[in-house]
């Protein structure tokens, strides 16, 4: 029962309301908070702020919360460490991905199953802040995220590949058929970028900002997928990492454009970084240290690395 009631705790931690905690362990909201209350009286303590609805923990619940974390983080670990000694690692790896490698994934997801069948994947699309949070807290295990211009001493880091920025255009002959372009001039087209609160969106419009210039933006959305269509379907052009274009549908009439000065940023996987190191990220990490993701991509500049 011990760990069941870590588990309802940090499961009302993250919906922050009692139902939907309950709906989410299976089980009734009496249940769940006479869980919660046979805890608080087995340590002694006062966990949850108490009210007519979920209100938040006090000030020595958060400091259990945090305890609770790591205590289920290392329960997930021994139970793949027992799946081991079964010869058959089995769990679960929760991943969380900035929006731009969503659509390369597969990449890895493809050999994480084949390699071990038994291992659920969770993949989430996160922030950049909030990949980096939940490793901290124990709810990811991996995140695969930008290596540049943000604190991983904490963290252990494996490089994947080097993003390069591109203009996506569906008709080069409407700006010359050009081989490359500058910031300058791309800050003159109509463009459709993703959101002002995401990494890729900020990396972008500082590249404006160090030409001198700000960007027509005409059309703004949170999904790369969004991008792809308003270039294919609306004539609008966008700016999007290399990468992304090697699972995009690149008919004829579309064109990716080098921008000049080139801009680009690391990509890489990134966990905690402590001994030991829960059996299913030891296990991908080794795994993904074989794999070379840069054929995938260097189809536009192939005499150029990728990391």
């Amino acid at each position: 029962m011990f760990f069941r009631q870590l588990e309802y705790l940090v499961t009302l931690a993250r919906e922050q309301h009692f139902a939907r905690a309950a709906e989410a362990c299976n089980v009734s909201q009496p249940a769940l908070s006479a869980a919660v209350r046979r805890l608080e009286e087995e340590l002694g303590i006062s966990i949850v702020e108490r009210g007519q609805k979920f209100v938040g923990f006090t000030e020595e619940g958060v400091r259990i919360l945090g305890w609770a974390r790591q205590t289920l983080a290392a329960w997930d670990g021994l139970k793949q460490e027992a799946s081991i000694s079964r010869r058959r690692l089995s769990g679960a790896l929760r991943v969380g991905a900035i929006p731009t490698t969503l659509p390369i994934m597969s990449l890895l997801s493809g050999p994480y199953l084949r390699a071990f069948p038994e291992v659920r994947q969770l993949v989430q699309s996160l922030s950049n802040e909030e990949i980096i949070r939940r490793l901290d807290t124990f709810e990811l295990d991996v995140g695969v995220t930008y290596l540049e211009d943000q604190d991983l001493h904490r963290f252990r880091v494996l490089p994947l590949y080097r993003e390069r920025y591109v203009l996506l255009a569906r008709d080069a002959s409407a700006i010359d058929d050009c081989a490359a372009m500058s910031w300058r001039d791309a800050s003159k087209l109509p463009l459709c970028l993703l959101t002002r609160n995401m990494q890729n969106r900020r990396i972008i419009d500082a590249a404006f900002q160090r030409a001198g210039v700000h960007p027509n933006v005409v059309v703004e959305t949170d999904s790369v997928f969004a991008l792809y269509s308003n270039v294919r379907c609306a004539e609008i052009f966008s700016i999007m990492p290399h990468s992304l274009l090697a699972l995009f549908e690149m008919r004829e009439e579309l064109t990716a454009i080098p921008l000049v000065p080139e801009l680009h940023r690391k990509i890489g996987i990134v966990a905690l970084d402590h001994e030991p190191a829960a059996p299913i990220v030891a296990a991908i990490w080794k795994l993904t240290l074989k794999l070379d993701l840069s054929p995938h991509f260097n189809f536009l500049q192939p005499d150029q690395p990728s990391a």
